[in-house]
């Protein structure tokens, strides 16, 4: 069983990273992060070293190069890792905004094949 996270520098991502981080320590598994590709690959690459580096004896972590479709990244990653667990941020929203959930966050809590951890920010 794995843990399943996105790697995005916004609060949202950065919240995610952190609280799947924590449940991967408690629970004693693995933490598989998604990275974007959409970016310069040596922009990628430094920035997964350093994610790397930065929790290297927390947890057992692999980074995934994504497609940058987050949702489908995710969705894939965790039904090939056979994830107990999907992490991913949600943003405060208006009154109006609470009712349309983001796309790729309702296609993963739809389609996912685990448990979904929704971390609000």
């Amino acid at each position: 069983m794995t843990i399943v996270v996105g790697h995005l520098a916004t609060p949202e991502g950065q919240e995610a990273l952190r609280t799947a981080v924590t449940e991967a320590r408690e629970r004693e598994v693995p933490l598989v992060v998604v990275t974007n590709s959409k970016r310069p690959a040596d922009e990628c690459k430094a920035e997964t070293d350093e994610l790397v580096g930065r929790l290297a004896g927390e947890v057992e972590v692999r980074v995934e190069l994504g497609t940058g479709d987050l949702a489908e990244d995710l969705i894939r990653t965790a039904t090939s890792t056979v994830a107990g667990l999907i992490v991913i941020g949600l943003r405060k929203r208006s009154p109006v905004g609470k009712l349309i959930l983001g796309a790729g966050a309702q296609r993963i809590l739809v389609e996912a094949p685990c448990p979904v951890l929704a971390v609000k920010v």
